[in-house]
């Protein structure tokens, strides 16, 4: 990472995989606002542009991909591939996150936020598109993209424990999953928790996260595991049962 505002534009391109006719296009995508002067000169703008064409190229994708899904399905695989998880996922694989200019703030031992990584992604992908269009883009996308699609669809939960636990649970026990903190440490601004769901009285084991929305989402996936709506494949995958799979499908 790079705490000046000098960028080496060959190691940048070749890291992305796109030539740049514009390369103030490239430099701003990967100005991190700690280091500009002023946030308009940095990725933000570039960050808003390139959600939106990530989600196009994402949707196309998924149409062209998977002919006889209905729009339920296809959304909730858009859900993941767009997420700011895949986006950090990629933008990491690329070493984005070494090719940030960052302001000296922003360097310290405590690890960045993954958050960095996923924006730069996205300020990549409008700087792409402004520079060489969609075409373009997709050159670069499409195939960073379409493994993240087949896995979403492949694996049938697309990582959202609480929406596949609340709909088996709804249609089969007639009942709505609870979810209760049972206990919390660390400071406030560093806090975790340790969170339990209930179904109808029955309460299954309790998951730690740092914070409450993910200790849920493991929560969730503990009481999937014991119920055995969901195994896990010899990759080390989470995928869910086949049969639950489909009645997600149809409903």
């Amino acid at each position: 990472m790079h705490d000046s505002g000098e960028l080496c534009i060959e190691t940048a391109e070749r890291a992305i995989g796109h030539t740049f006719n514009d390369t103030s296009l490239l430099v701003k995508a990967l100005t991190h606002a700690s280091i500009s002067d002023a946030r308009v000169d940095s990725n933000e703008r570039l960050e808003f542009l390139g959600d939106s064409v990530l989600g196009l190229i994402a949707s196309e994708r998924i149409f062209t991909l998977f002919p006889n899904l209905l729009e339920g399905e296809m959304t909730k695989i858009k859900s993941t591939a767009v997420s700011r998880r895949t986006c950090a996922d990629i933008a990491d694989a690329m070493g984005l996150l070494d090719l940030l200019l960052l302001g000296k703030g922003m360097r310290g031992g405590a690890p960045l936020p993954r958050s960095l990584s996923a924006a730069a992604l996205e300020a990549i992908i409008a700087a792409i598109y402004l520079d060489g269009g969609l075409d373009a883009v997709r050159t670069f996308l499409v195939p960073k993209l379409d493994s993240c699609i087949q896995k979403a669809a492949r694996l049938g939960h697309q990582e959202n424990f609480k929406s596949v636990l609340q709909q088996h649970a709804q249609q089969n026990l007639g009942a709505t999953p609870q979810y209760r903190v049972l206990d919390e440490e660390g400071p406030d601004h560093a806090k975790s928790f340790k969170i339990a769901v209930e179904i109808d009285g029955c309460q299954y084991p309790a998951k730690w996260a740092q914070s409450k929305k993910r200790a849920e989402q493991l929560a969730a996936l503990e009481a999937l595991h014991e119920i055995g709506l969901i195994e896990r494949t010899t990759d080390g995958e989470l995928r869910l049962i086949e049969s639950v799979h489909n009645d997600s499908a149809g409903a």
